[in-house]
């Protein structure tokens, strides 16, 4: 296994490690940062999420400039991604923070866009991440990150970082979802 894909298998495995601190009920403390108590837990879970999350950027860039691009890859880079905001999402929704409805949109449209995937994949076509979806997940993480860090760092804002950035990555997930099924709508009328 190249080092690409061993960092994303790390991002892999940073998942539990991030569910078990944001889940499972440690007495840590909290902090005061301004005006908000920040439990360190949160904390701690938004560091592993934003070193998980930022491992996406690594593996592609060492993929990329080494020509280690492998087929390997291609499969475990967005299911990395696809499992870390889903695990992420979910934990938001059982603290009450995020409506369960955005969790259930974002997570479909992964199940939808992985299964147009697979489709073309069998017709022997790949279809590459457009920047509508890489705005998508990048919204994603920077939503998920604010929440998780209570907005602390852009609390001066009058507004709320963490809900504002998560609206548009709904709005982005549903357009590059469409997107997606719009451009690759061949899969579907030539399918036998």
């Amino acid at each position: 296994m190249n080092i690409p894909n061993k960092i994303t298998v790390s991002r892999i495995m940073l998942i539990p490690l991030f569910l078990i601190v944001m889940l499972v009920e440690f007495d840590w403390g909290t902090f005061t940062v301004g005006n908000v108590i920040l439990p360190v837990t949160h904390f701690v879970g938004a560091l592993i999420f934003i070193l998980a999350s930022a491992t996406d950027w690594v593996d592609g860039y060492y993929a990329r400039k080494y020509n280690l691009v492998t087929n390997l890859g291609k499969f475990l880079d967005p299911l990395a991604d696809k499992l870390l905001v889903s695990a992420a999402l979910i934990t938001l929704v059982e603290l009450q923070y995020v409506p369960a409805w955005i969790a259930i949109v974002i997570i479909s449209r992964e199940f939808a866009v992985t299964g147009l995937r697979l489709l073309l994949a069998g017709t022997g076509e790949v279809a590459a991440a457009k920047m509508p979806g890489k705005i998508k997940m990048w919204m994603q993480v920077v939503a998920i990150s604010a929440y998780l860090l209570h907005d602390v760092p852009l609390n001066f804002l009058p507004f709320s970082v963490a809900y504002v950035t998560m609206w548009i990555a709904v709005i982005f997930t549903i357009y590059s979802g469409w997107d997606y099924f719009r451009k690759n709508r061949n899969v579907f009328v030539n399918s036998k």
